[in-house]
């Protein structure tokens, strides 16, 4: 899939994007994990979140084929696969993100693993998890 739509960078999303691993927010006071990024911990409400580096593995919790991009940048990609991955250190956080190979050679429960592309933009590396069928 070629892309052509990146993520603009923020100071909650940074790490996601640029780090080429699965960190996800962690709240050290009330040992929360979470995604997507955001600015407070959906449990307790600190504004002071840390990041915890998880596996690169998970299982396919749910999926679609796209065929109708929702952005004009996106044509030249479709069909694609969107999958929500529930991670194998913790299920209960999922990640979105599309799947690489035959878009519909996906099930529920089919063990995947994340590679990242990279994309530079304004000097910055964005690096895109992806998730591969193992």
């Amino acid at each position: 899939m070629e892309y052509q739509v990146l993520p603009e960078l923020t100071p909650y999303n940074r790490t996601w994007f640029t780090s080429g691993t699965l960190a996800v927010q962690h709240c050290p006071d009330c040992d929360v994990l979470q995604h997507p990024p955001e600015e407070l911990c959906h449990q307790c409400g600190r504004t002071s979140l840390d990041t915890r580096e998880l596996a690169p593995t998970g299982t396919v919790y749910s999926h679609t084929v796209v065929h109708y991009p929702a952005d004009p940048r996106l044509t030249a990609s479709v069909p694609y696969t969107v999958v929500l991955v529930a991670l194998d250190d913790v299920p209960q956080v999922r990640v979105i993100g599309d799947l690489l190979g035959d878009p519909h050679d996906v099930a529920v429960g089919m063990p995947v693993v994340a590679e990242w592309s990279e994309h530079e933009v304004d000097g910055e590396v964005i690096r895109l998890p992806h998730w591969r069928k193992v």
